[in-house]
């Protein structure tokens, strides 16, 4: 089968860059598919992080020292990039008004105004493909619940609970970064970078909160610098936010949480749905069991646990006996982004990446959550 080469640059080559790269190097795991990224530029302002793309990367040939001139490269098809959050409004209205697809990191905008400028730049150029990076639904057992859900099995739902934590902030001796200032990560703190994988599958079930209560926490209050001192941790650590669902079913309670100090988890996405007729859960704390429990009146209560098999969006030479990674959802991640450049509307399979529209969604919850903090009232959400 010939493929559709996507040639990508790279804005900002830390974590995910190199995630993304490791992805692209394994694209003959993938199966049938008509499409492949092939990574030919890298930008960043350390020039250490693009050496690393140098050594390992062997289709990069470009590296700039200015993301405009990336831009500029006509051998660029779409661009991922990685950039604090108060870079996103500039940076990604510049790469979409240069005519190139983006996959940008959440939350598209270190707040709402920004956002929206990123949204009207979005609509001006409805021919490219803009999504924003959420890869945890791509587990075997999320897109189980996906299914789920899409087949109408719960009934009438009852709650719902989603999350996004880990732990590694409980060390009170980790230096400060740019996540724990205001200037750089925003006000929304940790929902700013962990909500929109928490709100991906709620935004695209069209659970939209009516209304949202806050408890956000600042816990470690101070970290050290790096250079003998300390300085003020500015932004949320943790995160909980209690929802209102206006549904046509019926009106149910969602609770949503965010947490950076959650001891004993290491980066543990979740969902949990409860209804009349099913309930379902799945956790990468438990990444290959997925949990439901099928209900019928005066009929007995009881979960049933199973082994998700590995069995994802799309195929791979992988066997349905081995077990599904972090890593694994990347992949799948991006085979969904490259498969809607390339095919639009007519994807191989129909789970998009996590919309602008869902991006622009999550906004308006973190805004009113930080209202609801400072007023300590529920804030009512007009969709």
């Amino acid at each position: 089968m010939s493929r559709k080469i996507i040639r990508f640059g790279v804005i900002g080559c830390g974590l995910m860059g190199k995630e993304f790269a490791s992805a692209a190097a394994r694209w003959c795991h993938l199966t049938d598919v008509n499409f492949e990224p092939r990574i030919t530029a890298v930008c960043d302002a350390n020039p250490a992080a693009m050496q690393w793309f140098q050594e390992h990367v062997p289709t990069v040939t470009k590296t700039y020292d200015h993301y405009r001139d990336l831009l500029a490269d006509p051998d660029v098809d779409a661009v991922y990039c990685a950039v604090p959050h108060n870079l996103h409004a500039s940076i990604y209205v510049d790469i979409i008004r240069a005519g190139k697809h983006l996959l940008g990191e959440k939350p598209f905008g270190i707040d709402l105004q920004a956002n929206e400028a990123i949204q009207a730049e979005i609509d001006a150029h409805p021919e490219l493909v803009v999504r924003c990076s959420s890869e945890f639904p791509f587990f075997p057992g999320a897109q189980q619940i996906v299914q789920w859900v899409n087949e109408g099995r719960f009934g009438r739902i009852i709650e719902v609970e989603a999350g996004f934590w880990h732990s590694s902030d409980l060390d009170p001796n980790k230096p400060i970064n740019w996540k724990r200032r205001i200037a750089t990560n925003g006000e929304y703190g940790c929902m700013g970078d962990l909500g929109m994988h928490v709100l991906h599958l709620p935004l695209r079930f069209g659970w939209k909160p009516s209304s949202v209560r806050s408890l956000l926490t600042k816990i470690v209050e101070e970290r050290p610098d790096g250079k003998g001192g300390m300085v003020p941790c500015e932004t949320w650590d943790n995160s909980i936010l209690a929802c209102d669902v206006r549904h046509a079913e019926g009106d149910f309670p969602m609770v949503l949480s965010m947490k950076r100090i959650a001891p004993g988890h290491a980066n543990t996405w979740f969902i949990r749905i409860q209804g009349t007729r099913f309930s379902a859960e799945f956790s990468t704390k438990n990444p290959k069991q997925v949990a439901s429990l099928p209900y019928a009146p005066g009929g007995q209560q009881a979960w049933h646990v199973i082994d998700a098999p590995y069995k994802s969006a799309y195929s791979t030479i992988t066997g349905g006996i081995f077990e599904f990674g972090f890593s694994d959802s990347i992949l799948q991640m991006w085979a969904a982004f490259c498969d809607e450049v390339t095919n639009g509307p007519d994807m191989k399979q129909p789970f998009r990446c996590a919309l602008p529209e869902e991006a622009a969604g999550s906004h308006r919850v973190f805004t009113a959550a930080l209202e609801s903090q400072r007023t300590g009232q529920t804030i009512a959400l007009d969709w």
